[in-house]
């Protein structure tokens, strides 16, 4: 019998025909660029039940080359929830070594944890009236009940730890948090009627630490290459909890860690709890002398206001290449201090949402970035301003600073939905729901990721601008270069501290990217990004 012509095709070029359907994984950013955070730290795994990947999954179903081919599109980056079905998906695929060994980024989606100590599920409807009617009690019963047997019985950690040391080419692990329509309708609702909280309530610190001691016990017990983390709402709680059950555990993670992305989603005491973690910041960033990028971020409407080495104890990373912080208030000298400890090495630096303290400019730190870090490829400087613009518009104007973003409304937010269709490998089949709902949620299109606006879901996301933003439009008037180079000073920054943009505290989007390119030696007007 002859063999038909498409079999006799080579791997590599059914692979290129199949990176038209869906991009290769293994193309990922590379670590110093300026989109490294969202895309390969902060930005949620694509929507799992997207068609190109209904189509790879039928296309593995035609036999085995196609399954072969068609493996690594699926499995290089995988996602499993916190609850049954997520837990026995994933430890499906670790009954498949020739598949768990694909995986190099592995995603856990945790879920608010139900806390209602008097039953409280049950008695969710006395007193409430009729809208609470419109949320199902008995799958919230069920939900809670779910959870408990899950961490009574220790079945995460057991399926956690056989799951990640079957990922034998694990790289990066991410730690995010998932809602449904349902739990982000009663958390809304909740928030409305506090008086209901007696009765049943979704709480994010505990499942956070749950989550981070199961993956941290996973990964000390395996043997696997992974040395990069990152969560985007992580809960001060959770790093308290890590610092009080497993100090000894602590350095020998931090010792294999080359990325670190982390993001404090807690802005209650905020300053009194990341003082407290201090002494376990030291242990880590002592510890990880591999870094390579580092990024600490906490909620630009609740800025941090302790001192730049209360978290990085004045450790100086060799092979560092780029650093960010968000949402913080600093004095100038703190930010150029910590960039030229690194100036023979650094390419990135990002100062999202940093408001400089009284007594500091920007136009002072600026000009020392661009006279010293001659190795600076970028630098990004989204929604940064002055504290006492912000501290006049939130507090002396008697404004109230608003809450952290619900559920479902943050850009690291994922949401749970169905699943989608398997593949066959040689006599294994993989039914509906077997195969990418491993990667077991969906999340929100958002077409304006890389987005220069200064308002809106941007206003507080996480990502790194990408590398071509628009070029700064023409009411940037001080460029003096005529097209053959830029010579000004930092005074023709126009920078007297008091300018501010539309939302009343940061520098004007405009400006700021002019100010961006200024650094590094680039004309605003004329240079290429």
């Amino acid at each position: 019998m002859t063999t038909p012509p498409v079999l006799r095709m080579s791997s590599e070029l059914l692979r290129l025909i199949l990176d038209q359907i869906e991009p290769d994984p293994d193309k990922t950013v590379p670590i110093d660029r300026r989109q490294f955070l969202s895309v390969e730290s902060f930005d949620r795994p694509l929507d799992s039940t997207r068609g190109s990947i209904r189509d790879i999954g039928n296309f593995r179903c035609c036999c085995k080359l196609f399954a072969d081919v068609g493996a690594p599109l699926l499995f290089t980056r995988v996602t499993a929830r916190f609850s049954e079905r997520g837990l026995a998906k994933l430890e499906q695929l670790a009954s498949w070594p020739h598949l768990a060994r694909l995986v190099k980024k592995f995603s856990y989606l945790l879920p608010y944890f139900y806390r209602n100590p008097n039953g409280g599920v049950r008695m969710v409807l006395p007193g409430a009236g009729d809208a609470l009617l419109e949320f199902d009690i008995s799958s919230l019963r069920q939900k809670a009940e779910e959870q408990q047997q899950i961490i009574r019985t220790h079945k995460d950690e057991r399926i956690l730890r056989k799951a990640i040391a079957s990922f034998t080419s694990l790289q990066f692990v991410q730690l995010l948090r998932v809602s449904d329509a349902e739990d982000r309708a009663l958390l809304q609702y909740i928030r409305q009627h506090e008086d209901l909280r007696r009765f049943v309530d979704l709480e994010w610190a505990p499942a956070c630490s749950h989550g981070s001691q199961t993956i941290g016990s996973a990964l000390l017990h395996s043997n696997v290459p992974w040395s990069r983390f990152s969560s985007p709402m992580l809960s001060p709680q959770s790093a308290e909890f890590l610092a009080t059950h497993s100090p000894h555990s602590l350095p020998t993670l931090a010792a294999r860690l080359t990325c670190l992305t982390l993001h404090f989603d807690d802005g209650t005491d905020l300053d009194q709890k990341m003082s407290e973690l201090s002494g376990l910041f030291r242990t880590v960033f002592t510890t990880a002398v591999n870094m390579q990028a580092v990024h600490v971020g906490f909620p630009s409407h609740r800025p941090l206001s302790l001192r730049l080495e209360e978290v990085f104890h004045n450790v100086t990373w060799d092979k560092l290449v780029a650093f960010g912080v968000q949402g913080w208030k600093l004095d100038a000298e703190e930010i150029v201090d910590l960039a030229l400890r690194h100036k023979d090495r650094l390419k990135g630096l990002r100062l999202r949402d940093v408001l400089l303290k009284d007594g500091s400019m920007w136009k002072d730190v600026l000009a020392r970035l661009r006279e010293s870090m001659h190795r600076l490829e970028w630098v990004s400087l989204r929604r940064i301003g002055y504290a006492r613009h912000f501290d006049e518009l939130w507090l002396a104007a008697g404004a109230e600073v608003p809450d952290d973003p619900p559920p479902g409304e943050s850009d690291s937010e994922a949401s749970e939905d169905d699943e989608i269709p398997g593949t066959m490998l040689g006599s294994s089949t993989l039914t509906n729901g077997a195969i990418e709902q491993f990667n077991d949620q969906e999340d929100d299109t958002d077409s304006d990721l890389d987005s220069d606006d200064e308002l809106g879901r941007e206003a507080n996301s996480m990502e790194f601008p990408p590398l071509n933003s628009p070029s700064t439009p023409a009411t940037a008037s001080w460029c003096n270069c005529n097209g053959k180079g830029h010579h000004d000073t930092s005074e023709d920054l126009d920078d007297d501290g008091t300018t501010v943009g539309v939302d009343g505290y940061t520098i004007p989007n405009f400006k700021r990217k002019a100010w961006e390119k200024w650094v590094i030696r680039r004309c605003p007007e004329h240079d290429e990004p």
